[in-house]
């Protein structure tokens, strides 16, 4: 169990279901053990209808300084993608943030049809893994097409002028979170800041931001017979460019994928801005251990290695 899972009684989530669905009867309440920082429950109602209850952390003991109201930012993206495309994300049903019942923010969604496409993946046919891939590169283009004049979290107020600024806020934030809980993150800090620097001309004329969920990872996406049936955990959403999602990462980034998102190829700059997603991803995930208290360091060795191969890289440096 991590410190952001802020679990309820069952008494307080009948509570909140009945202020979401006064006119319904809770008859079953099962936690779901997936994803690593809200804690979310399938909730039945006696009339055979389900919704999908989540929760977020009673504080900000979990956090890094990149996640900011978290679940409002969840909430507005999922609101911003109904609106403005095609892609397929569950209707909030109900969302309250006064921590009147709750001592955390939550919300109620649709029931999204479908698995897991991580937890399914080696059952599919290499042939439909395949057009799974290329669909979820599909919705990564179409995301570009919400766009906004400045770049920044979404849940934050805070809006940065170019891209590049953005940037080097997020990687400072990484670097003074793990200061604070002594994460050794291999480099110095001013290696890191030194080589971005360096690497500003890359970031030069990226406008305007566009609508990045940036956790799109297998985990994220919903299939049902053989085809994306939707995205979830919006949390991280940010203003950013489509670079930035993990479905570009080095572990990650496939063929398949780069079709459907309709690039093939990269050019050079590309590729620079690429791999400092790539670093703050794995800086990511090493510090997070830590905050989140997970129960194993297992996460931060997996992403000490692709830092370090993607720092390494003799194409990232002079």
């Amino acid at each position: 169990m991590t410190v952001t899972k802020n679990r309820q009684s069952d008494g307080t989530i009948l509570r909140m279901a009945k202020a979401a669905f006064p006119e319904k009867k809770v008859s079953d309440i099962r936690e779901l053990t997936d994803g690593f920082c809200n804690v979310t429950y399938d909730i039945t109602f006696d009339d055979g209808s389900e919704s999908i209850l989540k929760i977020a952390a009673a504080n900000r003991n979990g956090s890094l300084s990149n996640e900011i109201n978290l679940m409002s930012a969840e909430v507005q993206a999922m609101k911003l993608v109904r609106g403005h495309c095609a892609v397929r994300v569950a209707d909030v049903q109900y969302h309250d943030a006064t921590r009147q019942i709750c001592n955390g923010e939550y919300f109620f969604m649709e029931k999204l049809p479908g698995k897991n496409f991580y937890a399914v993946k080696e059952q599919l046919p290499e042939s439909t893994v395949s057009r799974i891939n290329e669909e979820i590169g599909e919705i990564s283009r179409q995301l570009t097409g919400i766009t906004n004049g400045e770049f920044g979290f979404l849940g934050d107020r805070q809006r940065y002028g170019s891209l590049f600024d953005f940037t080097k806020v997020m990687l400072m934030n990484l670097v003074h979170d793990a200061k604070r809980k002594n994460v050794d993150i291999i480099y110095r800090a001013e290696d890191f800041l030194d080589r971005l620097e360096k690497d500003k001309t890359a970031f030069e004329g990226i406008m305007p931001a566009t609508l990045v969920h940036w956790d799109m990872w297998e985990g994220n996406v919903f299939v049902d017979h053989g085809h994306v049936s939707g995205i979830i955990d919006w949390e991280r959403a940010m203003w950013g460019e489509a670079f930035m999602d993990d479905r570009f990462r080095y572990h990650s980034r496939n063929k398949s994928f780069l079709t459907g998102f309709g690039r093939i190829s990269l050019n050079d700059d590309e590729m620079t801005r690429i791999r400092w997603y790539d670093i703050i991803l794995y800086l990511t995930m090493m510090i997070e251990v830590y905050y989140r208290e997970y129960e194993t360091e297992s996460q931060y060795f997996w992403a000490k290695d692709k830092l370090m191969t993607v720092w390494s890289n003799a194409a990232f440096h002079d």
